[in-house]
């Protein structure tokens, strides 16, 4: 049976890229995390600006990790390069306090911040996404921003936008992020979950001839 792996979007420490080697199509990370390193294994899951990736090689200060291919066309994780800095959360363990909300480290699509608004003690970003990605959105509703766990302030018709306090501000990359940053995008599981089914019901629906012998079956004759 596949390990199920979840996070919390409660980011633990922010990393820096000391190395990147890209090929054609994957790369391979060399990221700096004197925090976290210490307390992972080789083997180990570990989300990485919202992606899951597996850690391949480490030390007392260090961790190195592959991307795969199919996790690169997907991620922001190519346009990475040496100094930067990304969000990091090892796996949720049954004992921890879900502080944020569930969150499995599959980008569902990439996002660019189109605006940065500060008001009093909160700065807005709005953060264009593809259509695709407008119909898990929900007003209130959860959303994983390069792994962060955020409420959605507003949607409208290119995208959504999140209000960051200054704690998750000055803990996460945020605080280096510019208008025309892109981010990685991981809509609400539980929202996607519910989404498929209700669209598989309703397929399923219009396939299922109304006659007698339904109408018998379902207890209405």
């Amino acid at each position: 049976m596949e390990e199920l792996i979840l996070f919390t979007g409660i980011i633990q420490e922010i990393g820096k890229v000391r190395n990147i080697v890209k090929r054609p199509k994957s790369v391979l990370l060399e990221i700096e995390a004197p925090k976290i390193a210490p307390k992972i294994s080789i083997g180990d899951s570990i989300c990485t600006n919202g992606i899951c990736l597996t850690v391949s090689k480490k030390d007392q200060k260090f961790f190195w990790t592959d991307a795969t291919p199919e996790t690169v066309r997907h991620t922001t994780l190519y346009d990475l390069k040496p100094e930067d800095y990304v969000n990091l959360e090892p796996p949720l363990t049954l004992q921890d306090f879900i502080g944020g909300h569930l969150v499995s480290g599959h980008v569902d699509g990439i996002g660019v911040i189109k605006q940065i608004i500060q008001e009093e003690n909160a700065k807005y970003f709005k953060i264009n996404v593809e259509s695709k990605l407008l119909f898990y959105l929900v007003e209130k509703g959860s959303i994983a921003v390069d792994g962060v766990s955020l409420t959605i302030a507003s949607i409208d018709e290119r995208g959504f936008t999140v209000s960051i306090i200054p704690h998750s501000f000055q803990n996460t990359t945020f605080k280096y992020k510019k208008i025309g940053s892109k981010v990685n995008i991981e809509c609400d599981m539980i929202g996607k979950y519910v989404a498929k089914f209700i669209s598989n019901m309703k397929e399923n629906t219009k396939k299922q001839i109304i006659d007698e012998e339904f109408l018998k079956n379902n207890g209405f004759i």
